[in-house]
């Protein structure tokens, strides 16, 4: 990043990132709120779905990812080798820390601690669809989290690539195993889907964008239209929390006992993983900029074939679907917690 994008955005976001931990309050506030109100323009949002993918939500993603995308040269991706460790790290934490730790943990927590306040008959349901939800590493928002960590974006794209590559080969076995089924139906249509639109298409139109902006005003016409466009993407990640906790808003104030129960298995998973894979990759002596979004990739989930596949499982109004609907709402706030620690902590990082 050059001194002058560097200056502008942080006058463009400085309000937003110093007071961050408050908008993102006020907007799950302000989401459920506007949830009991308006029921029916939520039912509306929530309906409107493509293979379980929201369509709302997916325009907000791309708000949100679209000017990261701007930032990558393609040609650079070929130096993305030079980040092995970091990206050792974060295939080892997706695939065999994370969705082995979530079943322990949601055994403990649902089997054991809070079984007694849990309806009985849900409870096998609720720790198969957090088994869901860690089975599936997340897709777009990653590059939200690397880009508030000025996470390294080529590293990101890659990395993104290659655990969706690996999610169509491994996602069915691992919760087949995790879940003692012999067979898994995967929503490829959701799958497939989630990646065109938050992968693709993303990719292709941003790659286009900076092709014109560079062909017309060079690299400093870049950072202008960086600049301006950085606080589109907060405000998208914003609108997505009010979006979010208003379509589940009934579901909280119907039983808030029931998603805070289901909600501290997932907030342990994030903060685990995310620390053992920013741990490791300081040991490896991975740099931090690789290291911010290594964890972060290692700790978020890709919701939307969570649900998905809990409601082609177990149904619509199974315990599964709600608790991967429960990491839905856990994710933005507790991942943004991530983004403020691992930014805090660069001077310990660094340190020899």
């Amino acid at each position: 990043m050059s001194g002058a994008q560097a200056s502008e955005r942080k006058r463009a976001l400085g309000v937003f990132e110093r007071f961050l931990t408050f908008w993102v309050a006020l907007c799950i506030i302000v989401g459920i709120a506007l949830g009991q109100m308006l029921p029916g323009l939520f039912h509306v949002l929530g309906n409107a779905t493509v293979a379980q993918v929201n369509l709302p939500v997916a325009v907000l993603v791309w708000l949100m990812i679209v000017p990261m995308l701007l930032k990558i040269d393609l040609a650079a991706l070929r130096e993305v080798g030079q980040h092995w460790r970091g990206i050792a790290t974060t295939v080892g934490v997706n695939w065999l820390i994370k969705p082995f730790s979530m079943a322990l943990l949601g055994w403990i927590f649902i089997a054991y601690l809070f079984r007694p306040f849990l309806p009985a008959e849900q409870v096998s349901s609720y720790i198969a669809g957090l088994i869901l939800l860690a089975a599936a590493p997340c897709t777009a928002m990653v590059f939200v989290w690397s880009n508030l960590v000025d996470g390294e974006p080529h590293f990101t794209l890659s990395q993104v690539a290659l655990n969706d590559t690996i999610m169509v080969i491994a996602f069915a076995p691992i919760v087949g195993l995790l879940l003692g089924l012999s067979s898994i139906t995967v929503p490829w249509d959701t799958l497939i889907l989630s990646v065109v639109l938050y992968i693709v298409v993303p990719v292709i139109v941003a790659q286009l964008w900076r092709a014109t902006v560079l062909r017309q005003g060079g690299q400093r016409a870049l950072s202008r239209v960086l600049g301006r466009l950085a606080p589109l993407s907060l405000c998208a990640l914003l609108l997505t929390l009010v979006l979010l906790f208003g379509l589940q808003g009934e579901q909280i104030m119907r039983q808030p006992l029931v998603i805070l129960v289901l909600a501290v298995p997932i907030i342990i998973q994030v903060y685990f993983n995310a620390g053992f894979a920013y741990a490791l990759n300081r040991a490896l002596a991975v740099e931090w900029c690789v290291a911010g979004p290594s964890a972060l990739i290692g700790a978020s989930n890709f919701f939307e074939l969570a649900v998905a596949t809990a409601i082609v499982l177990f149904g619509f109004q199974s315990g599964a679907a709600l608790a991967t609907v429960v990491g839905v709402l856990v994710e933005v706030p507790v991942m943004l917690s991530v983004v403020h620690i691992v930014r805090r902590s660069r001077r310990w990082y660094e340190r020899t």
